[in-house]
């Protein structure tokens, strides 16, 4: 028997939170098991699922530990320059600000905050 895995997230509004993600993964969310669930291809492999609770089994809104982290090879401008073109995309989608940007060794770096305020890392690595 295989396994798979996903990436769930609770969501106020997993349509909306569906089509945020899709805009930064560049692909199309695409409708779940129900009218409340979205699920969207996930880069590494499996689905990242979308969905709204039950009511009988709330999941309330938390900071933690936990991020998911989004990443792509910087274009031609460098790390730090992408990095900031992305977080704009990301703004302007309905992100938050989370940390300021920092360039790292391995790469540059930003934690943001999702629609809905889950923690989101945009990290860019250098071009290959």
């Amino acid at each position: 028997m295989a396994i798979t895995g996903s990436i769930v997230l609770a969501a106020d509004d997993p349509a909306a939170l569906a089509r945020f993600y899709g805009a930064l993964l560049e692909v199309e969310p695409q409708p779940g098991l129900s009218p409340s669930h979205w699920r969207l291809p996930w880069p590494a492999g499996g689905w990242l699922e979308v969905y709204e609770p039950s009511r009988s089994r709330p999941q309330p809104r938390q900071l933690g530990r936990l991020g998911l982290c989004l990443q792509r090879q910087a274009d031609g401008t460098g790390t730090l320059a992408s990095l900031h073109a992305w977080i704009a995309t990301a703004l302007h989608l309905g992100a938050s600000t989370g940390e300021p940007p920092r360039q790292e060794s391995f790469g540059a770096e930003a934690w943001l905050l999702d629609p809905e305020g889950n923690r989101v890392l945009l990290l860019v690595l250098p071009a290959s």
